[in-house]
């Protein structure tokens, strides 16, 4: 018996054989290819991670830096550093020296208040106190004024250390008391430059600008009018 097949038989047998491994090998490759672009995707990501990652901080600390920061108050010791470093911050300037010294070495200084003028010399001696030719407690009899005239020399603590002798015209009491205290504090100012920061601490060296306000035209005083009456 003949077992042979026909040349059309043998031929179709053979075609697909040789398409067989072919076509087995394809679901392989696909695999493969999957699952490089499954690795390819997965290195991409971390890469992406990555960088965000890295940027992450930068972004933090920029939105830290501009974000400003509510506080109720800063304690005594931020405080206390924010004065120092302004105080160092802050150049220093010359003190004005408003006064002068003579050929003889007696400190002089102007002082006014009001409508008064005192023109006071100040020079090392025993504690002497002339005004106007008399005694300091026979001219200002009241405590007060004699308590506000001393007052620059305590502070300097050179009373009884000088002499000091005073000029003052116009004005009143109040006035001239006041002229005196700011001579006093100039001509020690001039005297001595070191005693600025002490005299101005203590207010002596500021000029008190207030005046007596202008009478107005119609009323009794600057502002004290007349009676008034309607009928």
């Amino acid at each position: 018996m003949n077992t042979e097949l026909p040349q059309d038989d043998q031929n179709e047998e053979q075609a697909a054989a040789e398409q067989t491994p072919a076509e087995e090998s394809s679901p392989a490759v696909e695999e493969t290819v999957v699952e490089s672009i499954e690795i390819v995707e997965t290195v991409e990501v971390e890469a992406v991670e990555a960088e965000i990652v890295e940027e992450t901080p930068a972004t933090e600390t920029e939105s830290v830096e501009t974000t400003p920061q509510l506080t109720l108050g800063d304690s005594a010791e931020d405080a206390g550093a924010d004065s120092e470093e302004e105080a160092e911050e802050k150049p220093y300037v010359e003190p004005k020296i408003r006064g002068r010294i003579d050929k003889f070495g007696t400190a002089m200084g102007t002082g006014r208040r009001k409508t008064s003028v005192a023109r006071v010399r100040i020079k090392d001696g025993t504690g002497q106190f002339v005004v106007n030719g008399r005694p300091l407690e026979d001219y200002f009899c009241l405590e007060r004024d004699q308590k506000m005239i001393k007052a620059p020399l305590k502070a300097l603590e050179e009373l009884g250390n000088v002499d000091v002798w005073v000029r003052v015209n116009g004005g009143g009491i109040t006035g001239q008391t006041g002229a005196v205290v700011l001579g006093i504090a100039r001509a020690m100012q001039v005297k001595n430059p070191a005693n600025h920061s002490t005299l101005s601490e203590g207010g002596y060296l500021t000029r008190d600008g207030r005046m007596v306000e202008r009478k107005k035209y119609g009323l009794a005083k600057a502002r004290k009018s007349f009676q008034f009456s309607k009928r």
